[in-house]
């Protein structure tokens, strides 16, 4: 694949290559130096969905191993600038950010909730549109019922009943809540400030991706559980007017199946189906989840791993297998080197 000119720094580049046949045990801790995770979950931690490490110690691995910067997610609370400016206190060395997630712990669509964020720690460098409460998380979360997958709004009537209602939706009737655009201005009033659709439903982001565009947002950024039930096409539409796609490890590499209280203290709540489903497009694995990246465009992504969680590796054993993985299926250093440096320092505005 030729790569834009304007994705590689203006000195030349001199990265280590291999071949095939010629594989290098050093080249991937080589690779990883100067590289950005943009989706870790640091903690603070349910006590029932315990976390791998605390924010310092992942800090501490990653400004280790030579990497450049760190995104913070908290999908519980919400807000991790706090945890981001705290790490970045204690562990000099490493760029450390947070952002908000919107949450039904923060009021959901809630701008208040963001104006504090940006300006609480670090201040926010994004702003997330909710994980597991959005309307379509919340519709499609679950657990096995004898066998079989079954939602929580069917298996109990006061979940629906009560996390339906403050559940985060992007209204598809044209429509602009108030509270949407007074969030939209806020985000397009701060250029370092990037959107990040969430894990809405496909029809939702590119709905909020156009709505962004057209109150003028620079960054946004399509969360990788709804980018993985999008097309091909879809993604390559959203593209090529300039948002950008992310892609995590966990896509390919997690413990699927797992019960996880992800978001909700109660036992019965703890989740088992997910609600991420992918398309056909990217059954089978991390081989049509890379094809989709080269087809699309590796100018397009920007990656990181999702980990932080107790049963998964570290954030950085994470990335150390991404940038593994990528070279095992033969992408050039240089081609890593966009896709986890580059972008990403265009993303952050570090370069």
């Amino acid at each position: 694949m030729t790569i834009a000119s304007e994705t590689l720094p203006s000195e030349a580049l001199e990265l280590p290559r291999e071949t095939f046949s010629h594989r290098s045990m050093d080249l991937p801790d080589e690779l990883i130096r100067g590289t950005s995770d943009l989706h870790i979950h640091s903690g603070p931690w349910l006590q029932s969905c315990p976390g791998r490490l605390d924010p310092f110690q992942i800090a501490e691995q990653a400004r280790d191993a030579g990497m450049r910067a760190l995104v913070f997610y908290d999908h519980t609370l919400g807000i991790s600038s706090g945890t981001a400016q705290l790490a970045s206190r204690q562990v000099p060395g490493i760029e450390i950010f947070g952002g908000i997630i919107l949450t039904s712990v923060l009021g959901g669509m809630n701008p208040r909730a963001v104006k504090t964020a940006l300006n609480y720690g670090s201040g926010a460098k994004f702003v997330h549109f909710g994980a597991h409460c959005t309307h379509y998380m919340v519709s499609n979360e679950g657990s096995f019922v004898d066998g079989k997958p079954v939602r929580f709004v069917d298996q109990y009537p006061k979940f629906a009943r009560d996390e339906l209602p403050r559940s985060i939706r992007i209204p598809l009737d044209g429509s602009v809540p108030e509270e949407l655009a007074e969030i939209l201005t806020l985000i397009a009033e701060r250029p370092h400030v990037h959107l990040n659709t969430g894990h809405v439903s496909v029809e939702e982001a590119i709905r909020l991706a156009d709505l962004a565009l057209d109150f003028g947002i620079e960054k946004i950024v399509v969360a990788h559980p709804c980018r993985a039930r999008m097309t091909t096409e879809q993604q390559k539409s959203l593209a090529q007017k300039g948002v950008l796609l992310e892609g995590a490890v966990s896509d390919w590499m997690f413990h699927r199946g797992l019960r996880r209280t992800n978001y909700y203290v109660e036992r019965e709540l703890a989740d088992e189906i997910a609600g991420i489903a992918s398309t056909p497009e990217l059954a089978g694995g991390v081989v049509p989840w890379a094809r989709q990246i080269r087809e699309i465009g590796i100018e397009h992504f920007v990656l990181g791993t999702d980990y932080g969680i107790r049963s998964g590796p570290t954030p950085l054993e994470g990335m150390r297998t991404l940038i593994s993985t990528l070279l095992d299926l033969e992408f050039t250093s240089e081609e890593i080197h966009t896709l986890t440096v580059s972008n990403a320092d265009r993303l952050l505005g570090l370069d």
